[in-house]
């Protein structure tokens, strides 16, 4: 079944808020079997509205949209629809009763008057309750056309495409032979697309018909995206199976999780099970790979603290750096990040290390080292072994670059990786 999402909002088309519902959208309904032709964003206008909905049926004859529900003045999708449908607006008692008395629950007596206009429906459309929130959901049919209301508040929408719009399209288009669109992600770190293409080579005889490859290049790393197409939803688990066990032993180690896996979680991981602790220390990145790691619920079990030796006197004192291995090599240097690792290890009485020094840039570069340049260096099993990279990018791209291939060593070295 075709379908197209059109999100409604001035502050979406405006870029004051990022579109998040039509990007989770797409996935929950390619995830359930549909074929989402394309997505539209227009502005709270009641002409723009009507005639992108009338354009999208044209094109796909199924329309789900989320946005302008609300009780106020901007929140026009409900007309305009009604009017594309040729049809009245007729205000639900039930509805009424229902949104008086979820504004008791949360204790205030009397609900607004605006607010009454959420009960307004089109003559003929199907009620979708919203369990988390004032506005219904409406599902319109007319001449084997379907248009789905639904609100823009994320967490009702989630709700509603879950609970309501999804089965009840299923059931729609029939259960007997329904396919699915299904996705399953590689994550790898510390090499390009380019380069990981050529790793891979020719994919076409272990994929399958069935199975697609999607390059998803990052600051982080290259995901790699397989996709199930138009299969029977019972085999398009064990496609996805059989296309990740053929592609992981051509990624070797650069392969570090499925799907949204954190690598800082990987890395506190490996070290729990070892009964190791971590310790950080900081230049250029700032605390990141410890803001990374403290994002991890139980990484204190794992990760004792770090130090943002951001100044050269905190390297000095704090970490222990000589003052000869700073003005003989400068801060950003092998010496330096090596004493920095060791420092930070010995200071807070942990087992594994982690030591970043760079010029993130924009200015401090030089010949010798240009921005972009890092030294990171990684302490395990009482050995400290230091990297350097001359990293792409802005400033930001730079620290986060670093901090990931700072992760990605030390995950390498606990799984006896030669580098």
């Amino acid at each position: 079944m075709d379908c197209e999402i059109l999100t409604v909002g001035t502050e979406l088309v405006l870029g004051f808020t990022v579109n998040t519902n039509a990007a989770e959208m797409g996935r929950m309904l390619t995830e359930a079997g549909l074929h989402v032709t394309g997505m539209t964003t227009v502005g709270d206008h009641p002409g723009g509205i009507k005639g992108h909905l009338g354009a999208a049926l044209g094109r796909a004859g199924t329309v789900i949209v989320s946005g302008g529900l609300g009780p106020t003045s901007d929140d026009i999708t409900r007309p305009a629809a009604a009017e594309l449908f040729g049809r009245k607006l007729v205000r639900d008692p039930q509805l009424v009763e229902q949104l008086r008395a979820m504004f008791k629950s949360r204790g205030v007596q009397n609900m607004p008057e605006s607010n009454l206009v959420q009960a307004d429906v089109p003559e003929g459309a199907t009620i979708l309750p919203n369990l988390r929130g004032t506005a219904p959901g409406l599902w319109i049919e007319d001449g084997g056309r379907l248009v789905v209301l639904i609100p823009g508040v994320p967490k009702e929408m989630r709700a509603l495409m879950s609970d309501e719009v999804v089965p009840r399209l299923k059931r729609r288009a029939g259960e007997n032979g329904w396919t699915v669109v299904r996705s399953r992600t590689l994550r790898t770190t510390g090499i390009g697309e380019s380069a990981l293409a050529d790793k891979l080579g020719d994919t076409s005889g272990v994929l399958g018909a069935s199975v697609t490859l999607a390059y998803l290049p990052t600051v982080a790393g290259t995901d790699l995206r397989l996709t199930a197409w138009n299969v029977p939803e019972q085999e398009a688990d064990a496609l996805l199976e059989k296309a990740a066990l053929a592609l992981r032993p051509r990624l070797g180690e650069r392969v570090y999780g499925e799907g949204e896996t954190d690598l800082a979680a990987v890395v506190l991981k490996l070290l729990e099970d070892k009964g190791a602790s971590l310790a950080t220390a900081e230049s250029c990145t700032g605390g990141l790979v410890g803001a990374r790691l403290t994002a991890i619920p139980g990484s204190s079990r794992v990760y004792k603290g770090g130090v943002v030796a951001y100044d050269d006197e905190v390297k000095l004192q704090q970490l222990g750096v000589s003052a000869d291995a700073i003005a003989e090599h400068g801060a950003v240097s092998e010496a330096v990040v090596r004493q920095m690792a060791e420092g930070v290890a010995r200071s807070l009485d942990a087992s594994a290390a982690i030591a970043i020094t760079g010029v993130a840039g924009p200015t401090g570069g030089s010949d010798a080292k240009p921005v972009g340049t890092v030294w990171i260096g990684v302490l395990w099993q009482d050995q400290v072994r230091a990297f350097t990279h001359i990293l792409p990018g802005d400033r930001e791209d730079v620290r986060g670059r670093a901090a990931q291939y700072a992760l990605d060593y030390l995950r390498r070295r606990i799984q006896g990786s030669s580098r």
